[in-house]
């Protein structure tokens, strides 16, 4: 017998209809002699409303009650699954994250799970009850407050359970049927990855494909959880999720992706000295925010330099406030913003073994009149910052000169 984690999205469950289809593949799974334990997201939306009617509040914003406001949806819905279940005969039990406990850190709406106290899941399971798991919860020991781990944090949350109790797999039901070569709402002869690295689906999932939040395929990785991304609509095999051994033939790029959430910050006319770095990082390392790119350009003088970094546009406004609570530390004369930027990432484990990818990249985007402003490697992608008009055009022709359709 085996123990699968199920996971479904919030388009999987964004109404009675969807329910009941997702708690049909719950049953068959069981069906097949396999232990389920289900983790599920609020139904499609709903976050959305809780976001924006908590942002009525934004003068007197507690991050402990936002938190509590926006986890609501996940209790909906793993209520109404484990009701569905049960009517089917099917015997089902609803925990919210704070009942398990899943166990985070302080940082309310970017939690970081701890542990997860995994006694309740199992006795459960031995007693043949699916527990039915709200996704995107947890709780912070030192206030006793609920915490939620941001946007796609049910993904996160499903890998750690499955971690934590060692299933055998976990399955991801989204509205996809899989990982694609690129955006098929963009490409339109984009093609579905049967097997990806764990590598190459955190630079996918880090580069814009919204298929798995980031921090659960990291979790994936660590912990060697076999994931599997697939339609809850369809049901067929999607995409797996193994080692960077396992891939047989590694293809020279395996995929492009995009992100038009990106926007930079330019700290113009700063002091060329030792220290200015962790004076600029500092600050926005203690608020939370995650820089991507970064560049620094010096004068002819080689006293001063100006200093880019781009970040999620998320995180612009915060980002902002620290730099000029800061500005007499950093020592800079203006900032310069620009919101309208988009990342283009191609991604492939064969880029660590090939040369020439970065220059074929560059000169098709040259052949489209596509103006380069930031560059960033690995071993496994190539990124860059264009102007956000031209996502599309870059994204079609990189997906065409790769020959990944």
């Amino acid at each position: 017998m085996g123990l699968i984690v199920q996971k479904y999205g919030g388009t999987s469950v964004k109404n009675i209809s969807k329910i009941k289809k997702a708690c049909l593949l719950i049953s068959a799974e069981k069906n097949r002699g396999n232990n389920v334990v289900v983790v599920a997201s609020a139904m499609a939306g709903y976050t959305n409303t809780m976001v924006k009617l908590a942002e009525n509040f934004s003068k007197c914003f507690i991050p402990e009650e936002y938190d509590t406001v926006v986890s609501s949806g996940e209790q909906i819905s793993v209520g109404l699954i484990s009701m569905c279940l049960n009517g089917m005969g099917i015997k089902a039990r609803s925990l919210l994250g704070w009942q398990i406990p899943i166990v985070s850190d302080e940082n309310h709406s970017k939690a970081k799970i701890i542990r997860i106290e995994k006694k309740s899941i199992l006795k459960l399971i031995k007693e043949d009850t699916i527990p039915v798991i709200a996704g995107f919860q947890s709780i912070n020991p030192y206030n006793n407050r609920i915490t939620t781990m941001g946007r796609g944090g049910s993904d996160t949350s499903a890998v750690a359970v499955a971690a934590s109790i060692k299933a055998d797999r976990c399955d991801i039901y989204t509205d996809v049927d899989g990982v694609y070569t690129s955006d098929p709402r963009i490409v339109k002869n984009a093609k579905k990855i049967d097997r990806i690295s764990y590598e190459e689906m955190l630079e996918f999932a880090s580069l814009g494909a919204k298929v798995l939040q980031t921090r659960s395929v990291e979790m994936a990785m660590r912990y060697n959880v076999k994931v599997q991304v697939l339609s809850s609509t369809s049901g067929k095999p999607g995409t797996t999720l193994v080692k960077e051994e396992k891939i047989m033939e590694k293809a020279l790029v395996s995929g492009i992706t995009h992100s038009k959430e990106e926007c930079n910050i330019t700290l113009i006319n700063l002091q060329d000295k030792p220290g200015i770095a962790a004076k600029i990082f500092t600050p926005l390392s203690k608020a939370n925010i995650n820089v991507d790119m970064i560049v620094q350009t010096g004068s002819e003088s080689r006293k001063h330099i100006n200093f880019t970094f781009s970040l999620s546009k998320t995180d612009l406004k915060s980002a902002l406030g620290q730099m000029n609570a800061n500005k007499k530390i950093i020592g800079f004369q203006k900032i310069i913003t620009n919101k309208k930027l988009a990342k283009i990432s191609i991604v492939g484990l064969g880029m660590k073994t090939h040369s020439g990818v970065a220059q074929k990249m560059f000169s098709i985007l040259a052949s489209k009149k596509i103006n380069i402003h930031v560059i960033s490697t690995s071993e496994i992608k190539i990124s860059v910052l264009i102007d956000e008009k031209s996502t599309e055009s870059a994204v079609r022709a990189l997906h065409t000169a790769f020959k990944l359709g």
